[in-house]
């Protein structure tokens, strides 16, 4: 949702601006930036905010005519890209209990630390829900002044208008003593209430009361990354100053400093799994290059030294030249071994990779013919290179990246969210799986990189 953002249009009536709740899903891309979630402004010294920080903390407060009535701020910190965070707050100023007029959950836990703790005075008003303004969804506006984009992904999207709801009324512990979503709960949304974003990128209001928002710019993109299911992306943990992430880190382009483009942010150490990679740029025409890497080749939060192709556990193609050829790689501690050579890619192909860890082999494919001893020929994986299974800590990860220093490769990922960049598929093919929309059919036994098709 980068520099996307919903309005809900100017609110026609006031509404209780003394209880209400806010509960959504929502998936971070970008760390260290402010970022608004929700914001109702009047001007820039009346407005509401719900806010990640610079800090990458989460704060929500009101604004009063240059005075902040109530602000919240708790201590943890939210950094992870990789998986979904629930958010549930509630506001119900009437509490003769101060701490009770102000509560926050995150994924079912309700804060108790806090960073900056300022509770409303019982009674008090907030600027939201009133009328002549709108409802801002990914942004932070004020006014015109000081606007600051959302970058990720949000879902199931509720604002209860004069209900004080909790946690546990929009998700529940399965099983498994996971936290999961309600994906219908039980709740009133009162006159300004809304339910946006259910199952999808639709901004048509869901609760009964047709408050429905617009995409007030940008581009509102759907994904099958979900909080019932989150798909890998590029991980923007792993990373240079000068690597540069996009379309909710499912591009990435590699610095002209050091090779690496992207690492995925899931990996896995059995089963069989497929993504397709989209090269979108290449500084050259022949050093781009895709793969598949064994975990331990990363240390802490340090990309590997080097380049995909050099790097020890790692397998995968590069573009090539006329002197190297256009090949294969396997690369171990022994040193980098060139395999069968491939028929060739270039800017705005799309390789297919089939991880199959169970039988120690990794499968390539250009636009959806796999390759066949030198040809992209085979409708079905053919030639493979072989995974040592003894080498490392036996979780492989997707990365890409460049081969050489001074040049640059920038590839979007499709894990299964059936986009590139902001293009879904043209014709899904196949999988059957059920997990997943990718360009290209899914070969029979693989599925995709994502928490359910872990767990198949």
């Amino acid at each position: 949702m980068a520099s996307t953002y919903l309005t809900s249009g100017n609110l026609s009536s006031a509404g209780n601006q003394k209880k209400w709740t806010i509960s959504f899903w929502v998936k971070r891309a970008k760390l260290g930036v402010t970022q608004g979630i929700l914001d109702y402004s009047v001007n820039s010294t009346n407005y509401y905010n719900f806010t990640f920080k610079s800090t990458d903390g989460l704060t929500m407060f009101n604004n009063d005519g240059g005075t902040v009535s109530y602000e919240l701020e708790p201590s943890m910190k939210f950094r992870d890209t990789s998986g979904w965070y629930h958010i549930v707050h509630q506001y119900d100023s009437e509490q003769a209990t101060e701490s009770n007029r102000a509560k926050l959950w995150v994924n079912g836990v309700q804060q108790s630390s806090w960073t900056n703790e300022n509770y409303p005075s019982q009674g008090a008003n907030t600027k939201i829900p009133n009328s002549g303004y709108p409802i801002n969804i990914g942004r932070q506006y004020r006014a015109n002044t000081n606007v600051q984009y959302f970058d990720g992904s949000l879902s199931h999207f509720h604002f209860c208008d004069g209900y004080a709801y909790s946690a546990s009324d929009f998700g529940q512990t399965d099983a498994n003593g996971v936290w999961t979503i309600k994906t219908s709960p039980s709740v009133t949304y009162g006159t300004n209430g809304f339910f946006i974003l259910k199952d999808g990128n639709s901004v048509t209001d869901q609760s009964g009361n047709s408050n429905n928002f617009t995409v007030g710019g940008g581009t509102l993109t759907n994904t099958e990354d979900n909080p019932s299911n989150v798909f890998a992306t590029w991980n923007p943990l792993y990373r240079t100053n000068a690597t540069s992430f996009a379309y909710g880190n499912t591009e990435s382009q590699s610095p002209s400093t050091g090779g690496f483009a992207g690492i995925s942010t899931l990996g896995a150490s059995s089963g069989k799994y497929y993504a397709e990679f989209k090269l979108q740029a290449a500084s050259t025409s022949y050093e781009a290059c895709i793969a598949v890497m064994v975990g331990s080749s990363i240390s802490g939060n340090d990309l590997p030294s080097g380049y995909p192709e050099y790097t020890v556990g790692s397998y995968g193609i590069r573009q090539g030249d006329a002197s190297s050829g256009n090949a294969f790689w396997t690369t171990e501690a022994g040193g980098r071994t060139s395999g069968a050579h491939h028929g060739g890619f270039s800017i705005g192909d799309t390789i297919g990779i089939a991880l199959d860890i169970d039988n120690n082999r990794v499968y390539f494919s250009k636009n959806g013919q796999w390759n066949n001893s030198g040809s992209w020929n085979s409708a079905t994986p053919s030639t493979y290179l072989t995974l040592i299974s003894t080498y490392g800590d036996g979780q492989y990860l997707f990365v890409s990246g460049d081969s050489s220093g001074g040049n640059t490769a920038k590839w979007s990922a499709n894990f299964g969210n059936g986009y590139q960049q902001t293009t879904a598929v043209a014709s899904a093919g196949t999988n059957a799986s059920g997990i997943g929309i990718f360009e290209y059919d899914v070969p029979t036994g693989y599925t995709a990189l994502s928490t359910k098709g872990l767990n198949l």
